[in-house]
């Protein structure tokens, strides 16, 4: 069964080690708050970076599954299948 890919901004990748695209594997469906826990595991910085610390997605990130992004879905209780991309994007400032 092909694994779940969570694609990461060149901003972010310094947190996961320099990664550009993190994977997880898929027994079936996750919830896009299982797989972000799934694949910052080993990342914590890059964990409060993504949700605070209640858990809630912060406002500057915006995630993407399969072109949707999740707060049109359902947030972080959205669905993710095996071989599906999850594109994370944050909001960068400036002017």
């Amino acid at each position: 069964m092909p694994d779940i890919t969570v694609v990461l901004p060149s901003i972010l990748q310094p947190l996961a080690g320099g990664q550009s695209v993190l994977t997880a594997p898929a027994g079936g469906a996750v919830t896009v708050d299982a797989l972000l826990d799934a694949v910052t595991g080993d990342y914590p910085v890059l964990a409060r970076r993504l949700r605070d610390e209640t858990g809630a997605l912060r406002r500057y990130v915006n995630i993407y599954v399969s072109g949707e992004e999740i707060r049109r879905l359902k947030g972080l209780e959205t669905e993710v299948a095996a071989g599906q991309e999850v594109l994370i994007i944050q909001s960068v400032a400036g002017g």
